[in-house]
């Protein structure tokens, strides 16, 4: 895995996120957690952009003709697969998931590689107000099941210790690797996650996750674009296939 790799996985991921943060950009339990969806969702999809932006700088662009076509080939965890269907799973999306983003892209930025410490640095001011967001929720309180699940994708993601995230640390493009990593988002908020044991044997490293599955049709449709495809006028869907 290289460092192009881990870019493309966190561009993926925070796609995915900022989607499906705008879907509750309705349906939250208040005015303003409504407002706070759509903002953030409109964070994590500008940065995704940004993100992306930083492949052809890092050298081979990992994307291949594949992620027109196959759902799989995405780099998401599976927790953004499916749309989410209680608060919960966005509260521990934002408080989690969100927050282990944000420190591979602090990460980044401490590392060596000039075009991510540069790139990526006001994404971390724009990622506070997610982390006090999601920390205020969280402290409320919600089902165990989405945040044990949440902590377990997130330890996942950064990979195991002596992996490849470890590897580019320990080269100096991350100023923290896994085990660094872990200890920042427990430090951060000011929890740990509750028996949690990872079988690094059924991870995969270019996904970074440890189980198959994919982004459903509908979402993968509008992410490449066939759902407009779909409701477009006759003249404009034969001037997009053309």
């Amino acid at each position: 895995m290289s460092l192009s790799d881990l870019v493309l996985s966190i561009a993926d991921n925070k796609q995915m996120l900022g989607l499906r943060y705008a879907e509750w950009a309705t349906r939250a339990p208040s005015l303003e957690a409504d407002i706070a969806a759509a903002a953030m969702g409109l964070d994590d999809l500008g940065h995704s952009r940004v993100l992306y932006g930083c492949l052809e700088p890092l050298g081979a662009d990992p994307r291949g003709p594949d992620r027109e076509s196959d759902a799989a080939s995405l780099r998401n965890l599976a927790y953004f697969d499916e749309p989410w269907t209680e608060w919960s799973q966005f509260v521990a999306a934002n408080a989690v998931l969100d927050t282990a983003f944000t420190a591979m892209i602090e990460a980044c930025v401490g590392g060596s590689v000039e075009v991510l410490q540069h790139r990526l640095r006001k994404m971390l001011m724009e990622e506070r107000y997610h982390f006090l967001h999601g920390r205020s929720w969280l402290r409320s309180g919600i089902e165990s099941g989405p945040l044990d699940r949440a902590w377990r994708e997130a330890i996942e993601w950064f990979g195991p210790p002596d992996g490849e995230t470890e590897a580019l640390h320990r080269e100096g493009k991350l100023s923290m690797g896994p085990t660094e990593l872990r200890f920042h988002l427990e430090e951060q908020l000011e929890m740990k996650p509750s028996h949690l044991t990872i079988d690094w044997e059924k991870w995969d490293p270019i996904r970074r996750r440890g189980g198959p599955g994919a982004v459903d049709h509908h979402t993968f449709g509008m992410l490449r674009g066939l759902e407009e495809k779909k409701y477009a006028p006759p003249s404009a869907a034969k001037q997009t296939a053309s």
